[in-house]
């Protein structure tokens, strides 16, 4: 439900109103994402679908064409244990431990090298195997591997990949002093003001970088951070 100038409803229209179902999606749907003006999920058979806005090839079919109904993305059609969705490219693991990307790649979000749009998946440099989770923010991507640790690439102005710097990443780099223990990652939202990244650590700590101008980062300042400063609580603050 909500915006559907694009489909990103699925419904087969443009038209918005309360909630319907998405197309041809009655059962065996694992997992759903939502980009700016497009949506994804992942199937119990391991294939992947997408349907929306699709100018920069984010729905992965091989083509830009905006589609109202779900359509399946080329070449996923198993072995996909996870999808998301930035705000023009799409990513996915597979239980191969593999990552793919596709769709907007100005930024290098598609972590294969390039700075050139995909329309259908290519695999991020890397990340071959051993990978089990991955996200997409505004024009940049993250992903956890297996052994804990935290990688990002694409857009970094201010500092959301977690390197250290504000440098363009093409390609994986690691958070920096992420090297195990993350259980969790989230990019901020498909906001281009305020891209911003967080992770949960095995120990239940929480961490964000990037920009803190509206003190997202949870740290007690709107200082924006370069690589991953704790989120203080109520609790660890001197009364």
């Amino acid at each position: 439900w909500g915006y559907n100038t694009n489909g990103q409803l699925g419904n087969g229209t443009t038209n918005t109103g309360g909630p319907v179902q998405v197309s041809g999606l009655t059962s065996g749907v694992t997992q759903i994402a939502c980009g700016n003006a497009h949506s994804c999920v992942a199937k119990s058979d391991g294939s992947a679908w997408c349907w929306g806005n699709n100018g920069f090839g984010q729905l992965g079919d091989g083509t830009t064409t905006q589609r109202l109904t779900p359509t399946q993305v080329s070449g996923m059609t198993s072995g996909v244990s996870q999808i998301a969705t930035g705000s023009s490219h799409t990513c996915l693991a597979k239980f191969d431990g593999s990552v793919w990307c596709w769709g907007g790649n100005w930024g290098g979000q598609l972590g294969d090298g390039t700075t050139s749009n995909r329309s259908i998946p290519v695999p991020v440099s890397g990340l071959v195997s051993e990978t089990f989770n991955v996200v997409g923010g505004y024009n940049y991507s993250c992903a956890i591997k297996t052994d804990g640790s935290a990688w990002c690439w694409g857009w970094n102005s201010l500092g959301q990949l977690g390197d250290g710097t504000t440098i363009q990443r093409l390609v994986p780099t690691q958070v920096k002093g992420m090297t195990s223990g993350v259980s969790k990652i989230a990019a901020g939202a498909n906001n281009g003001g305020s891209p911003h990244t967080c992770a949960v650590k095995t120990d239940g700590t929480a961490w964000c970088w990037g920009n803190n101008s509206s003190g997202q980062l949870g740290d007690g300042t709107t200082t924006n951070r370069y690589s991953p400063t704790q989120v203080l609580f109520e609790s660890d603050l001197a009364p």
